[in-house]
């Protein structure tokens, strides 16, 4: 149940942020917006205000603003002026109306992400220096102290955090180990037998690396920094899948309720960082130039831009909706793999 609420508020989040950004970027560009909705299939519950109906439906996974010109008007819709319909407004304006859910998504992404750097911190990888120790931990009893620096693991010189667990992880399942320590001015050894979890062959040494809590302009920046080489490493996990690199595997809804009842589970800061990595994937995915997404809707908008013409709106709506019908048939492959490993889970 907790997996359920928390993997519907993470959807919440994101598709009223996503939707809001193309709601407030078509007033922006003065076109009339027949419909706001959260979820889909049937209505549930709705409400007019203005020219605006604003409904709530059955299925709470996904939602759509529906524009003045976009698809055949309903029945008791009317448009207001035929200048305030989406396929009269100039192409740079309905690129803006096209680009904005995308753009919120990524927005929040680095928000969410800058929050987490200045009010919760994130680890120091780029040293061995011990930031804390774990309570009942071999750590403990061998006199290793927060503050103290591991120099080496067997005679090899260790150069960040990442290289101390691979490598502590490499020679603790051989034996007894000998590490190198500096604390302060002086340096010592420390030789003894680290304990290893039988289950994933993780070394049970118990030492964290140190938090470094950045002021809110430095981690506006460190957000930047962060969330670019994330996009960038998901961007190649998409690339990768598509030319069908074993080694690159895709969760559907399933699995990411799985995590958010982890993240939250985990506390606010955890649930936190899930949600700016979700965002972040929804506004990359959004984003390829495939048809029936913000992406592949833009692409025709930019040629539309180079060429100086329009492509029919017969053959553009036809190629969506075959798009569409590619992506559905994703989401269902995705999902019903989801099942599939959760069914041969013990």
């Amino acid at each position: 149940m907790i997996s359920l609420l928390s993997f519907l508020l993470v959807i919440a989040i994101c598709v009223i942020a996503h939707e809001g950004g193309h709601y407030f970027a078509a007033r922006w560009c003065d076109i009339q917006v027949h419909e706001f909705a959260f979820g889909m299939g049937p209505s549930l519950f709705s409400r007019k205000r203005g020219e605006t109906l604003w409904s709530f439906r059955l299925f709470p996974v996904g939602g759509f603003v529906r524009l003045a010109g976009m698809e055949e008007e309903r029945e008791g819709e009317e448009i207001v002026d035929e200048r305030r319909t989406f396929p009269l407004k100039t192409p740079f304006q309905r690129f803006i109306v096209l680009a904005s859910g995308a753009s919120v998504n990524l927005f929040l992404a680095f928000f969410l992400t800058a929050l987490l750097l200045w009010g919760k911190g994130v680890a120091d990888l780029d040293s061995t220096k011990i930031g804390s120790l774990m309570e009942g931990f071999p750590a403990q009893s061998l006199g290793l102290e927060a503050g103290d620096e591991i120099l080496a693991i067997n005679g090899e010189t260790l150069k960040n955090w990442n290289s101390l667990s691979a490598l502590l992880q490499k020679e603790a399942a051989k034996g007894p180990i000998d590490l190198d320590v500096r604390r302060g001015e002086s340096q010592f050894s420390i030789h003894a037998s680290i304990p290893v979890d039988a289950t994933h062959g993780v070394p049970l040494l118990g030492i964290r690396p140190p938090v470094i809590l950045y002021p809110f302009h430095k981690a506006l920046l460190r957000a930047f920094s962060y969330v670019w080489h994330l996009g960038v490493d998901i961007l190649r996990g998409i690339v990768s899948w598509i030319f069908g690199h074993t080694d690159v595997t895709m969760t559907g809804p399933v699995g990411i309720a799985g995590m958010a009842g982890e993240a939250v589970r985990q506390g606010f800061w955890s649930f936190l960082s899930f949600l700016a990595v979700i965002n972040l994937h929804l506004g990359i995915l959004n984003l390829i130039p495939f048809p029936a997404l913000d992406g592949g809707r833009i692409v025709f908008v930019l040629g539309e831009m180079i060429l100086g013409r329009k492509m029919s709106s017969k053959w553009e709506n036809a190629i969506h909706l075959a798009g569409f019908v590619v992506l559905i048939g994703l989401i269902l492959l995705v999902t019903w793999s989801d099942l599939w490993n959760l069914a041969k889970t013990p």
